[in-house]
């Protein structure tokens, strides 16, 4: 019965969780515009960015023109009512928004799976569509964080991009290697699997590891291990 409901109704499914997801990633951007005191037209411009500007970008890059967020405009409306409501809603809460970075990592995986998807239809080869699900994925963050000057979250060693990258990498082997699982199946095992990978990162607190400056003090002492410096 569960099965057959799925299988009629698979597109209807990822369009509500697309646009869930949508929302979602809105709702990080209008905070994001809110802790940086910007006005009511920029918390809602930061709302549209992440919403929809990851998948603006891929669509760009491999062609598909005009962008899926200008051939619907429930994308937009979306974002720009989220991003309107969070405005006023957003000081009344505070921090209180624990179940933001939960829901978060789940629009990272569908967005993962739908932009590998799309350039996958589009023809792309592997590595494209790899790229194609993280830009999808991220894009519209790091968009969020150019805008509000800040350095982008996904290069900061935060293990969220790289929960998409290994989405993108199951969504090929399922498509090359696995020909009898469908889009819909393909689509269901690299959200559930990118969203998996990034709870456990946020759990355990998974980080890449982060670049920093050898102190001069050290950097003498590398290359002239037998001399001594006096202390300071």
């Amino acid at each position: 019965m569960e099965l057959g409901f799925l299988d009629v109704h698979r597109d209807g499914i990822i369009l509500a969780l697309d646009l869930f997801g949508t929302a979602v990633f809105a709702v990080t951007g209008a905070l994001r515009g809110w802790r940086s005191r910007l006005d009511f037209l920029g918390v809602v411009v930061l709302a549209c960015a992440v919403g929809v500007g990851g998948g603006i970008t891929r669509d760009a890059l491999i062609g598909a023109t005009p962008v899926a967020a200008f051939q619907d405009g429930r994308y937009l409306i979306i974002c720009a009512a989220v991003g309107a409501i969070s405005f006023y809603v957003a000081p009344r809460l505070g921090d209180r928004w624990n179940v933001i970075p939960v829901l978060d990592a789940l629009g990272l995986g569908v967005f993962t799976a739908i932009g590998c998807e799309k350039a996958f239809l589009y023809g792309c080869e592997w590595v494209a569509v790899v790229l194609c699900g993280v830009m999808t994925a991220v894009g519209g963050g790091v968009i969020r964080d150019v805008l509000a000057m800040r350095i982008p979250a996904v290069l900061r060693s935060d293990f969220y991009a790289t929960a998409a990258l290994i989405g993108g990498f199951l969504f090929v082997f399922l498509a090359r290697w696995a020909p009898g699982v469908d889009y819909f199946g393909r689509f269901l095992a690299v959200s559930a699997a990118t969203l998996l990978i990034r709870l456990i990162a946020m759990r355990f607190k998974f980080r890449l590891p982060e670049a920093h400056a050898i102190p001069a003090r050290q950097r003498w002492h590398i290359r002239h291990p037998k001399l001594r410096l006096p202390k300071e």
